[in-house]
């Protein structure tokens, strides 16, 4: 799997600012370069399994500083510690072992991340049918009349600043929500694409874990290739290579959609806060 795409409308993986020491867990990394950011401060990079962490993925990683990839190129074997924090990672230690041809990309099987026109702010959403996290069949438009803030992710996700951070948000944002009487109308929505893995009980356990409260955030699953068309209308790239569908490359988007259910705001990739939903959804709330 990936936690990332290769691409303009990626999201980057994290700032490369260390933790205290106590924070740290360090791992092995070994992989091949595929590219290299013009400021050498970021590459992207297809790696091994990382035993005790994560599986085999691709995926652009921040290094400690820039000399780390001064003398690495695409097509470049390298090694290198991947250093995880309590709000990151990043790579340290990087050196070229050898180099190897870059593999011609794959075919990815048709995904509904092309081809699909962007919702615009005021369009009604497209209703999907998809499984919550009891295991029943939910339409999408069965959650109005609540406003919705609605986020796209997988639990396998081991990266503290993609997916994880999509979850701890949403934390913060539902203890807001239970607390505002005039938010109790918003409902988060966390949607899995990657359905294979994302099972009703998985899902289930992972909103148990998050301290996630049904009445106010609901996690769902479903058809692949269902759910790729509706994320892509939000703007979620998702693609799967055609020998692992377990490796998906994304990337990140969060909406709120209004008690009508349209689109009022998409936010991109990682950057957004809990504090800045929560101005935009008071402003929603002000005028339903």
């Amino acid at each position: 799997m990936r936690a990332s795409i290769l691409s303009p409308i990626a999201c980057s993986l994290l700032l490369a600012a260390c933790g205290g020491a106590s924070d740290q867990r360090q791992y092995t990394l070994q992989g091949q370069v595929l590219s290299v950011a013009a400021d050498r401060r970021e590459a992207n990079i297809k790696h091994e399994e990382i035993a005790g962490f994560m599986p085999a993925m691709t995926m652009p990683y921040k290094a400690a500083d820039e000399r780390q990839f001064e003398h690495v190129a695409p097509g470049d074997l390298i090694t290198a510690t991947l250093v995880v924090v309590s709000n990151g990672a990043y790579l340290k230690d990087v050196k070229k072992v050898g180099e190897a041809p870059l593999e011609k990309t794959p075919q990815a099987a048709p995904s509904a991340s092309s081809g699909f026109e962007l919702l615009n702010p005021g369009e009604v959403v497209p209703n999907a049918q998809f499984v919550d996290q009891d295991g029943k069949t939910r339409d999408f438009a069965s959650f109005r009349p609540s406003t919705l803030v609605v986020t796209f992710i997988y639990t396998r996700c081991p990266i503290p600043t993609f997916c994880p951070l999509m979850d701890r948000h949403f934390v913060a944002i539902q203890s807001k929500i239970k607390a505002e009487p005039t938010l109790r109308n918003v409902h988060l929505v966390s949607v899995s694409f990657d359905p294979l893995a994302d099972t009703p009980p998985v899902l289930k356990k992972h909103a148990a874990t998050l301290g996630a409260d049904p009445k106010y955030w609901t996690f769902l699953t479903g058809q692949r290739d269902e759910i790729d068309k509706f994320a892509a209308r939000f703007g979620v790239a998702v693609t799967r290579e055609m020998n692992d569908p377990l490796n998906i490359t994304h990337n990140l988007r969060t909406a709120i959609v209004d008690a009508k259910g349209a689109l009022v705001k998409a936010y991109t990739g990682n950057e957004w806060t809990p504090d800045q939903v929560l101005a935009d959804l008071r402003q929603v709330a002000a005028t339903d």
